[in-house]
């Protein structure tokens, strides 16, 4: 049976971590998971910052779409041996009818945002292993429903899979996180059954510190992903009505 975990996993007690989109949601749970777990420091990352009573929590400015803005935060995060790619974007892009700058723009966050981030923080991780990477991704990794979110979440889950192989001999573990509706800001809109960030990121954490490749948070994503080498039929049942 395949290895579903690396050799080793990331220790989480005493680490210093950095998590992008560090303010709210999925991202405030990580941090506060991350301590509670042990972490000496986390750096909470967002392009606007607030400020925190806990000295273990470090804001710090980064836009991830800006490589410059990239560049200056992992020259002020040099002690880091956890990276987590948590922010994104969703815009409502209908890939028919939506500008292509909207699609651009996802692209941008959610796949280029994810690359720019791990170049920049690859050689930091490299001297210091077992060190671990977490770019969160989505059931919409797998499952299409017509917009650019799904387009971008798709692309990098390729590239979490092609860096996963790229970092394994420096030591660094790359992790994908895939879930469905969480009950965040970016899903307030929606009356559908949602996961609670805080149970994604315990399920987080614990796969950094065991060394898991890969986390299917919710019964979704778990029912998607076990269909995924059956008929397209199974998935999309729009193809099955002429």
């Amino acid at each position: 049976m395949p290895s579903t975990t690396s050799t080793t996993g990331t220790p989480i007690n005493g680490s210093i971590a950095l998590v992008t989109g560090g303010n709210r949601g999925l991202g405030r749970a990580l941090v506060a998971e991350l301590l509670s777990r042990g972490a000496a420091k986390v750096y909470a990352t967002a392009r606007s910052l607030q400020s925190s009573d806990d000295a273990r929590i470090v804001p710090l400015t980064l836009d991830v779409t800006d490589e410059s803005s990239v560049q200056a935060a992992a020259a002020a995060a040099q002690d880091v041996s956890i990276v987590i790619n948590n922010a994104g974007v969703s815009l409502a892009t209908p890939l028919l009818s939506a500008p292509l700058a909207d699609i651009r723009a996802e692209l941008e966050t959610n796949l280029f945002g994810i690359l720019r981030v791990t170049r920049a923080f690859a050689p930091i991780l490299s001297g210091r292993a077992p060190t671990a990477i977490v770019n969160v991704l989505s059931v919409l990794s797998w499952l299409a429903k017509g917009s650019g979110y799904e387009v971008s979440k798709a692309a990098a889950w390729s590239a979490t899979n092609s860096l996963r192989v790229a970092l394994h001999d420096q030591g660094t573990t790359v992790t994908a996180v895939h879930v469905g509706y969480m009950d965040t800001d970016m899903t307030a809109h929606l009356q559908v059954p949602k996961a609670a960030p805080e149970a994604v990121a315990v399920q987080t954490v614990e796969a950094i510190a065991s060394g898991a490749y890969e986390v299917q948070a919710d019964e979704v994503t778990k029912a998607v992903k076990s269909t995924l080498s059956g008929d397209l039929t199974s998935l999309y049942t729009e193809l099955t009505s002429r």
